[in-house]
């Protein structure tokens, strides 16, 4: 079998939903269908892609791996089909957009040279900015959009957002951690267990949120606002941690292995989108962003 963009899709929705009877209703496809050819898929690279629970299915490590090249499969497809409409030599200018510190260091970057190879002739003045100070200039007119996380958006009142893509939180262990040889694992288990948390993008507020909504506490033992830092933390075994998808990387820097498990508990994902202001006409430079932007879209959203 020659894995096809068929299977990359059935895969990358099955993933985000994480049930295979849902994932065939939104592919307008049968179940049986959608488990062969995720079957297919792990006969063809030769790893498990899911693991089969009670409540659906959860990325393994390589499956977490295989979901982020597959998602580039899908969005290179996509640019494919699109690319020779949307070529816009005509269109010269500047367009500034502020971003947030995780989304301009794991999403923006491939979506930026899509933008410019569709787009040359738009020059985009790029601003990294806090989530209060995005909010801010959005209100105020200082830019007319934004790529960030939508969750911690405050003014929605007055703010309008589209999202792009959602990761999924789970909990990142140490390859040989004992909570592993658990078939569920809950906030519960997680509470006694030294928690490093994250700092930067309202990522502890985050936290904390769904740590409440439980009713429990974290046992923080290190807040820090590297990315890098964590992962070789508990790489090493010196504590866990929840993030998303869109941030883990199976291996840390001193090529220690990582495992990250889905939770038996209810915990949001990491959104990301589109922010512009409310009843405010949107610019053409603006308005072909959102369209690149929007032709990129992950599966399920």
């Amino acid at each position: 079998m020659r894995a096809s963009l068929r299977h990359f899709r059935i895969f990358v929705a099955t993933a985000e939903i994480g049930q295979i009877s849902k994932a065939a209703a939104t592919l307008f496809t049968s179940q049986p269908v959608v488990t062969e050819a995720i079957k297919a898929l792990e006969e063809e690279i030769g790893v498990k892609l899911f693991v089969r629970h009670a409540k659906g299915v959860s990325l393994t490590a390589e499956g977490g791996v295989f979901l982020r090249h597959a998602r580039s499969v899908i969005s290179a497809a996509t640019e494919a089909m699109h690319a020779p409409h949307r070529i816009r030599h005509d269109m010269t200018g500047v367009l500034k957009i502020a971003c947030t510190h995780t989304v301009a260091g794991y999403y923006l970057p491939s979506l930026l040279g899509r933008f410019r190879r569709e787009y040359p002739g738009i020059k985009l003045d790029l601003v990294e900015l806090t989530r209060e100070r995005i909010e801010e200039a959005l209100l105020s007119g200082e830019i007319e959009l934004a790529v960030c996380l939508i969750s911690p958006l405050q003014h929605l009142d007055e703010i309008d957002t589209d999202v792009l893509s959602r990761s999924k939180r789970r909990l990142w262990l140490p390859a040989n951690h004992p909570l592993l040889e658990k078939r569920r694992i809950t906030l519960q288990d997680v509470q006694p267990e030294p928690y490093i948390l994250l700092t930067i993008d309202d990522a502890e507020q985050t936290t904390m949120r769904f740590w409440n909504s439980a009713g429990l506490t974290p046992n923080v033992t290190l807040r820090t606002t590297s990315m890098e830092a964590i992962r070789n933390m508990v790489a090493v075994g010196f504590g866990v941690t929840i993030l998303s998808d869109m941030v883990y990387r199976s291996w840390s820097l001193d090529n220690a292995r990582l495992e990250a498990v889905t939770l038996d508990d209810v915990v949001p994902s990491m959104d990301i989108g589109l922010a512009w202001k409310r009843d405010v006409e949107m610019g053409r430079y603006a308005r072909a962003f959102m369209d690149v932007c929007r032709s990129v879209r992950t599966d399920g959203i």
